[in-house]
This record gives structure tokens, C-alpha cells and sequence, in this order.
């Protein structure tokens, strides 16, 4: 077709008559490639493509919304018919949220007042005020990294495991099954997801806390001689108890918004593994980004409150 188009002439020789007429047919069918260069993108394209692309993240947001009000609603049922929630779920999901994220939440808490012990004395040597790397520790854990980064890990772990596990059942048609026995979704998978993420990441906060100055005075005095005790004194005394109540605040909305992307993204799982793989890479990244988002508007809110 590209040599007609060109004025060119094509003959087939050598061939049946079948296999001429075969031949034939497939080139009328064939689809001629366009060869046209691809237009330049112009401004118009450009804010079409932004305009979509705010369009999806708002019907996104909207999706989230509407799965925070199908976890409330189907809260607000369980505490009216507690015979209906599955607490045998509800613990079983706190153990694997929870418990079997402790170690490693400790592990990374325990080395990050570590670092934080180190480099924050090599600098306030330079000046002598070595004793105040006690107050950077407990601000920068207590008030921010304790929780961040534990969200972060259980937004690693626990968004991709929701995600998993509801995209696993939605291929096998196991949610369509539980609708047709009457059965409610959101009370059944849900509700003790997201309630064991409330449950267990304030708790999971608070041991990361405590390791992350388990470290720091453990560094402290080792590279600068200050003992547990006087570690401890200057903690007491110099340290606010608003800022552990700044970073234990964040833990229930971490908790939610984890809870509620890994599930919604798990709905959105279709009848193929790739589509499993791809949603559950999602989830953990929407999750994170949610988290971090949302600690940076709790900074800028407790500042503007001079909390």
C-alpha cells in the first residue's frame, strides 16, 4: 500500500492462486501506519491534561470521603449491634498490624535517636552546649519523627497487606459471595482493619518513643559522658509533655487514612493480577504521601497555635 500510495506498481509472482488471493486480502486489510509527525502539544492541550488531572485527584478524594463515612456508618452499627462486629477479626488484624511491627519499628526508632544523639553532638560541641542534645532528642521524636516514621512503616506494611488482601478476594469473587449471604462488606473487612490501625498505631508511637531515647541517652552517653540519669533529669525538666501530646494527636488520623487508602484501594482491584500488583504499589504510595501531607498541616496548625 505504500508503494501504490507512492505510484509505484507491486506484483505477487511465483504464488497459487490461493495464495495470491490470500495475500491480497491481507494487505486490503492491513491498517496503512500513519506517518504524519505527532502534533506539538499546544497550551490548550496542556491545561486539558491539568485539568484532568485535578478532576481525577478531586474524585479521588471524593471516593476516600466516601469510604470514611462506610467505616463510620458501619462503626456506629457494630456499637449498636455488637453481635454483628468480628472481634475474633479485630484481634487477629491488631496482632498483625501491631505486634508483628514492633520489632522493626523499634529497630528503626532505636537507630534514629542514635543518629540524632551523634550528629546533634558533633554540633553543639562547637559551641559547648553539648547538655542540650537531650532536648533536641526528645523534641525531634516525641513531637515528629516517633510517629512519622512509624506511620511510614506501618503504611509500608499494613496499606499494601489491605490492599493484598481485599484485591485478593474482589478476583475470586469472595466479596459478590459474602453480599449474596447477606453479608456486609464494610462490617466484615473493613471495620476491623481500620479499627485495629486505630487501636495499635498509638501504641506502636509510644514504644517507638521510647526507643528513640533508649538510643539518643544510650549515644549520649557514650559520645558525650552524659549518664542516664542526668539524661533523664534534663528530659523531665527541659522537655514540654505538649510536645508528646502534638505527636500522639497525629496517631488516630495516620491510623484512618492508612486504614482507609489500603481498603479503597483494594476495592478498586480488578479481575486480573496486574491489576492487584499495580493498586497494592499504589496504596503504599498514596499512603505515605497522605501521611506525610497531613504531618506537615498538623506542623503548620500546632505553630499557628503556638502549640
Amino acid at each position: 500500500q505504500r508503494l501504490e500510495a507512492a505510484g509505484q506498481s507491486l506484483s505477487i509472482e511465483g504464488a497459487s492462486e490461493e495464495q495470491a488471493s490470500l495475500m491480497e486480502t491481507v494487505a486490503e486489510a492491513w491498517p496503512v501506519p500513519d506517518d504524519e509527525p505527532a502534533k506539538p502539544r499546544t497550551i490548550a492541550d496542556r491545561l486539558e491534561a491539568v485539568g484532568r488531572a485535578m478532576a481525577a485527584a478531586g474524585g479521588y478524594l471524593l471516593e476516600l470521603v466516601n469510604m470514611l463515612g462506610l467505616f463510620l456508618s458501619r462503626l456506629g452499627r457494630a456499637f449498636y449491634h455488637p453481635r454483628e462486629f468480628r472481634f475474633t477479626a479485630l484481634v487477629h488484624h491488631c496482632e498483625e498490624v501491631g505486634f508483628k511491627a514492633v520489632p522493626i519499628v523499634s529497630l528503626m526508632a532505636f537507630l534514629i535517636g542514635v543518629v540524632l544523639a551523634f550528629q546533634g553532638s558533633a554540633q553543639l560541641r562547637q559551641f559547648g552546649a553539648e547538655v542540650f542534645v537531650v532536648d533536641l532528642i526528645a523534641i525531634a521524636i516525641l513531637r515528629e519523627l516517633g510517629i512519622l516514621l512509624t506511620a511510614i512503616i506501618v503504611a509500608g506494611r499494613t496499606a499494601s497487606a489491605f490492599t493484598a488482601a481485599i484485591g485478593s478476594m474482589k478476583m475470586r469473587e469472595e466479596i459478590d459471595a459474602m453480599r449474596t449471604l447477606g453479608i456486609d462488606p464494610g462490617m466484615a473487612l473493613f471495620v476491623p482493619r481500620i479499627l485495629s490501625l486505630l487501636v495499635m498505631l498509638p501504641i506502636l508511637g509510644m514504644i517507638a518513643n521510647a526507643m528513640g531515647l533508649f538510643g539518643g541517652a544510650l549515644m549520649s552517653w557514650l559520645e558525650l559522658g552524659i549518664s542516664p540519669a542526668m539524661f533523664r533529669t534534663r528530659l523531665v525538666e527541659g522537655t514540654d509533655v505538649n510536645h508528646l501530646i502534638v505527636g500522639m494527636v497525629k496517631a488516630p488520623v495516620f491510623a484512618l487514612i492508612i486504614g482507609i487508602v489500603g481498603c479503597h484501594a483494594g476495592m478498586q482491584v480488578k479481575s486480573n493480577a496486574e491489576s492487584l500488583g499495580r493498586m497494592t504499589s499504589s496504596a503504599v504510595v498514596q499512603a505515605i504521601f497522605a501521611v506525610i501531607v497531613l504531618d506537615a498541616l498538623f506542623s503548620i496548625f500546632f505553630s499557628e497555635i503556638g502549640i
